[in-house]
């Protein structure tokens, strides 16, 4: 039995479906909703059983921390120790997508589970319509990881959560596409120099123009402080071939930008025929799960450049592409 799918107005939703979902999550059940960056896998943040609902229906390990999510820089400080540093990045880059790990205040009314048993917790304020309607309605803080199986490419659809997940979440709202398309910049701000954990829809550089040099975490942990930091993530069932000029017959071609008479792959798809890092964004999950087919052995992918959001992307597509257990 699928799940129930209330499709909103991305702008302007519908307050009676809102209502709805706030209803299913104070229940203690599951539900995607939107956010400009992907969809998340709601529950209420304070039910402990609710947070194990989302490992369980994702089958996520218990050690891999959650994005508490929450509707006002206001709110942050019933979780988490703001700094200046905190206020300030606040100020500037919420609601979007930025979220910053700070140290968990010793009487948030949490989940343990949220933050894997750890001091810190990270936290989010999304700036989609839907994400923020529900979050006020609702009351509470919700975590919300992706909404598709642990480990596997991201939804930015309802179709993509309904594929991922079927019934083992309760309730889908849908608004079309994530505008955005690629997760949140994981921010970590607690120790002596701010620390990229997760390259996301707000670039290093407009981050650095606020504050100046932050460090970049690269690589990958089996110890993770943050979402995002396993070496295998987002990753297809076909095998991912990087940096390729070309396909193979049984193979999908993932072109960026013009093709210059590259021949080759059973199926053809660009991430944008004009070089826009920002459409690409937009498009990569989408098109990997559209390339992912039975009849496909592998995906090859044209060379992204690493710069501004090509950053986020090529970390996705090197995690896709990384050795599996």
């Amino acid at each position: 039995m699928h799940p129930k799918l209330l499709n909103l107005h991305a702008a302007t939703p519908d307050k009676e479906f809102i209502a709805l979902a706030a209803e299913v999550l104070r229940a203690g059940k599951l539900v995607a909703f939107p956010t400009e960056t992907v969809y998340g896998l709601g529950a209420d943040a304070t039910n402990e059983q609710a947070v194990a609902a989302i490992f369980a229906a994702k089958g996520r390990p218990s050690f891999n921390p959650l994005i508490v999510h929450v509707a006002v820089i206001a709110q942050m400080a019933d979780y988490v120790e703001m700094t200046p540093l905190a206020e300030n990045l606040a100020a500037h880059f919420m609601p979007g997508a930025l979220t910053l790990v700070l140290p968990r205040k010793k009487d948030a009314k949490l989940s343990w589970l949220v933050s894997a048993g750890m001091d810190n917790l990270a936290v989010r304020i999304p700036s989609h319509a839907v994400a923020q309607s529900l979050l006020r309605e609702v009351g509470r803080p919700i975590a919300a990881p992706s909404a598709n199986r642990s480990g596997s490419v991201s939804a930015t659809s309802p179709l993509h959560v309904l594929e991922s997940l079927g019934d083992k979440v309760d309730l889908i709202l849908g608004a079309g596409r994530s505008p955005i398309g690629l997760e949140s910049t994981i921010l970590d701000i607690t120790g002596k120099a701010p620390i990229i954990l997760r390259q996301g829809g707000i670039t290093q550089a407009q981050i650095e123009s606020i504050i100046g040099t932050v460090e970049l975490f690269s690589g990958h942990t089996q110890t993770p402080t943050a979402p995002g930091q396993l070496q295998s993530h987002y990753a297809p069932n076909a095998h991912v071939r990087l940096n390729a000029n070309g396909a193979e017959n049984d193979e999908a071609f993932l072109a960026f930008g013009p093709e210059m008479g590259i021949k080759g792959g059973k199926k053809r798809l660009n991430l944008s025929d004009r070089g826009d890092l920002h459409e690409a964004a937009a498009n990569l999950f989408a098109m990997l799960r559209e390339l992912d087919t039975p009849d496909i052995k592998g995906i090859a992918v044209m060379p992204i450049p690493e710069t501004g959001l090509g950053l986020a992307i090529n970390d996705r597509l090197r995690r896709a592409a990384a050795p599996r257990e």
